[in-house]
């Protein structure tokens, strides 16, 4: 099948790679650790948190670093997947009590995604310190900026702790058209930004995409990374992204949230394989089930048909540096369902950024006519975004 012949020329490209792609992570400093550079200006400071099980500083979490330095801290804001990032997406995650600190936890997903004037009450600084994984779908942007309103609107200081993005290596696919606006693309940016944390509220806050003006806001840099290094993650980011080639796929891959095929949420391998138990074009199997993370899969308990990506292997996932859409149209055609291929809520149209996919894949556009209609758009993205870089560029 066109699928296997896929794998095996991926495979044999593989072994073409040099192998000096490794992980920079032993160079690497994030925000994080410099503690000398932000303790200051914590120093007789009433002081929340928004951070998730990624705000680590070595083996320790930041919010217990920060109290074992007899910082003030009052509270902790949390985002999509909680505290302790263990809930699905998508899943309404409540407020509370953090049992090991005692701290108040205030979630900032559901119906209280931007910190109200009450909860803001009593604070003079926020540290926000969570791993990115570069997609414009990928929830903790937009966190990200209600925070800045919300700091902005209350005279709180903001300190953003930096960490690598660990597809900062490109930039692709549409530009999101703000009538699509929405928590998971809030602004003018392709699906892969190319980003870090500290450089992306550079510029929602350089280009005014963000209502915080005279915000007071300071970024602690990372040491030894640069946008053509690969950075690895050690803890999950969120439940279904278990290792690097979820990550990886994960920009191409979440394309497949708008339509009626399994990414493989309730199995070992999310964001790794995708399928649908009509699908004709191979024989790899799986079952979706419910479990931690993923208690309602898509197509819970059916036999699913499809391809397992991890075959490709790290190294080339690194060396593609491009959204793979030919997965999402070979999947469209091989169903032959037409438009009951996309979801009636038309959330492809959310993911994409605009129904321009959705209608391109229906008129029978090939990848290198959809890749075409993006070009100028990405072309004055960059221009955009480079003035807002604060580590060495990819060439």
């Amino acid at each position: 099948m066109k699928y296997k012949i896929l794998l095996i020329i991926i495979i044999f490209s593989f072994k073409t790679f040099s192998q000096s792609n490794l992980y920079c992570n032993d160079d690497v400093v994030v925000g994080a650790e410099k503690i000398e550079l932000y303790l200051q200006l914590l120093t007789n400071k009433r002081v929340a948190i928004v951070g998730n099980q990624s705000s680590m500083i070595g083996e320790t979490h930041l919010v217990d670093s920060l109290l074992s330095l007899k910082v003030d801290v009052r509270k902790v804001f949390s985002p999509e997947h909680g505290f302790r990032g263990k809930a699905d997406a998508g899943e309404k995650v409540s407020s509370g009590i953090d049992s090991k600190t005692g701290l108040q936890i205030v979630s900032l997903y559901g119906g209280n995604k931007k910190p109200k004037p009450e909860q803001m009450k009593g604070l003079d600084v926020l540290i926000f310190d969570i791993q990115d994984v570069g997609a414009r779908f990928y929830t903790y942007i937009s966190t990200l900026h209600y925070v800045m309103e919300a700091c902005a609107e209350n005279n709180v200081e903001l300190i953003i702790l930096d960490r690598p993005n660990p597809n900062g290596h490109y930039v692709d696919g549409p530009i999101l058209n703000l009538k699509y606006k929405s928590f998971i693309g809030m602004h003018k940016i392709p699906i892969v930004h190319g980003m870090t944390i500290g450089e992306y509220a550079r510029m929602i806050y350089g280009e005014k995409w963000v209502k915080a003006e005279g915000l007071n806001f300071k970024i602690i840099n990372c040491e030894g990374w640069n946008h053509s290094k690969f950075y690895k993650l050690n803890i999950k980011p969120s439940p279904n992204l278990p290792n690097m080639t979820s990550i990886y796929l994960y920009p191409s891959l979440c394309l497949f949230e708008g339509t009626v095929v399994s990414v493989g949420r309730g199995t070992e391998n999310p964001f790794q394989i995708v399928g649908h138990p009509n699908f004709k074009g191979d024989a790899y199997e799986f079952t979706p089930i419910s479990m931690s993370g993923a208690k309602h899969p898509k197509l819970k308990n059916e036999k699913c048909k499809g391809i397992y990506l991890p075959v490709i292997g790290v190294n080339v996932l690194q060396q593609q540096k491009e959204l793979q859409l030919s997965w999402l149209i070979d999947f469209y055609k091989d169903l032959n369902m037409k438009d009951k291929f996309f979801l009636k809520n038309n959330f492809i149209n959310l993911l994409a950024g605009s129904d321009q996919l959705k209608n391109q894949i229906m008129a029978g556009k090939t990848e290198a006519e959809i890749r075409s209609t993006w070009a100028k758009g990405l072309k004055d993205f960059k221009i955009i975004r480079k003035k807002y870089l604060l580590y060495t560029d990819f060439k």
